[in-house]
């Protein structure tokens, strides 16, 4: 798929998944750092600009920033991204900050040695010295420093544990947060007493920054307590020196009003919202009307598409709760509980957006008029090479004659297994930004 914006816009009729795909596209494109994070940037200080900063996004938004910076102007620092997230470096554009990769989702040593050398940079820094963080999803699993006690094998673990109970993205920042030396604010303090300006790409309902890459320069006013809970509630083990110390209260972060945030500046220069407002600008400007329910959308995958295949089912036969034709638009973060499998039974492969799709297709019972396609605005729909999925009137049809089972993929949580065949995910390679779910459902 070219994310390109390029051509006259496709016919939703004649060709409704090029139609998605662009809307898809729009939304992508509005989201990437070149095209926001000017409007941002502070004037140089009178001492150093260090750039410090983790994300998805992280390799872009450093391009960015060395576009946009005075090139008389000092400017350093590192910034962590994911394997295979760096763009090409736009000719003539000098490196001036430090880009190193690392592992998603689960961290690695590779991230381990990056984020300690990011609280390296951090130490020592002026009031006259500028830190200029670049934060975006994907960060909480990039800057990975174990509180004391805690190994990065422990890490690693409580992080899969995390990825495959079903909590929701701010319950897993929760805890990560408290067992990290650098998340929860804990940078700022590093950074303290130089001014920080904390630009961010927002991936999580409601654009929380103390959520978004569990919020390493910004205030945490979740406590120790909320991380027990929550260890306990998904039956998450640590080791029992750090649940002793999580109990006592011992590895609390930063709270608001904490004087190492004094002068600082948080920014969100992307947000799911306004990508969805992009996407249904195009969807006006070809005479539909565009209806966005939520950016903030949580909850299982597969039961989130069900409710929208009920919204898409009645619109098509009703012309309610929306008028048709239209697209129904939607953001957010859903999750999916991997299912324990039968020993032996392979390892179903997917993320949110494929088992939405599988979900919706289920349920929309090869409704007529109904198109849809679900992606993951970074392009890797968990931790496969597709974006997501596109679901058409004949999806059931097409997978029955090629003796694909939906309820038996949805119960291997193996949406990627049932989409390939029929040709329907859709893959576009990392790009480069990261505002979480699409989805957008065409109604004729």
């Amino acid at each position: 798929m070219d994310l390109a914006m390029q051509g006259a816009m496709p016919d939703p009729r004649r060709a409704p998944r090029a139609f998605l795909e662009r809307l898809y596209a729009a939304a992508v494109q509005r989201a990437l750092p070149l095209h926001t994070l000017g409007a941002f940037l502070p004037p140089p200080p009178k001492g150093r600009t260090v750039v410090l900063g983790a994300g998805k996004a992280g390799a872009s938004m450093a391009q960015a920033v060395e576009a946009l910076w005075p090139a008389a102007a000092p400017l350093s620092g590192l910034v962590i991204t994911r394997y295979g997230h760096i763009p090409p470096r736009p000719a003539g554009l000098v490196e001036r900050i430090e880009v190193v990769e690392a592992a998603h989702p689960v961290p690695d040593a590779a991230g381990l040695a990056a984020s300690q050398r990011i609280l390296d940079l951090a130490h020592g820094l002026t009031a006259d010295d500028l830190v200029l963080c670049l934060i975006s999803g994907g960060g909480s699993a990039l800057l990975t420093a174990p509180a004391e006690g805690l190994t990065l094998e422990d890490k690693q673990r409580i992080n899969r544990e995390l990825l495959l109970s079903g909590a929701a993205i701010g319950e897993m920042n929760c805890v990560r947060k408290h067992v990290s030396r650098i998340k929860g604010g804990r940078l700022a303090a590093a950074c303290h007493p130089a001014r920080v300006v904390t630009l961010t790409i927002s991936d999580v309902p409601g654009d929380d920054p103390s959520v978004i890459a569990s919020g390493p320069t910004v205030p945490d006013a979740s406590t120790c307590a909320d991380a027990v809970a929550i260890l306990q509630r998904y039956g998450i083990e640590v080791p029992g020196a750090i649940m002793s110390l999580l109990e006592q209260g011992a590895l609390e972060t930063p709270k608001p009003g904490d004087p190492v945030f004094d002068g600082h500046e948080v920014h969100l220069v992307a947000t799911p919202q306004q990508s969805l407002e992009a996407a249904a600008a195009l969807v006006r400007q070809v005479g539909l009307q565009a209806y966005i329910l939520s950016d903030e959308m949580e909850g299982e995958s597969r039961e989130v598409g069900k409710v929208q295949a009920a919204l898409a089912r009645a619109a098509a036969r009703r012309g309610e709760p929306f008028a048709r034709p239209c697209v129904i638009l939607s953001g957010g973060e859903t999750t999916v509980t991997v299912r324990k499998q039968p020993e032996g039974t392979p390892r179903g492969r997917g993320g949110r957006a494929g088992e939405f799709c599988l979900g919706l297709a289920q349920a929309l019972q090869g409704q007529a008029g109904v198109w849809a396609l679900a992606a993951d605005t970074d392009g890797i729909d968990g931790v496969e090479d597709n974006a997501g999925a596109f679901v058409a009137p004949d999806t059931l049809v097409r997978a029955q004659a090629a003796g694909l089972k939906p309820d038996i993929h949805l119960a291997r949580n193996d949406a990627y297994g049932f989409f390939a065949p029929l040709g329907d995910l859709v893959v576009t390679g990392p790009t480069h930004t990261n505002v979480n779910d699409f989805r957008a459902l065409l109604v004729l």
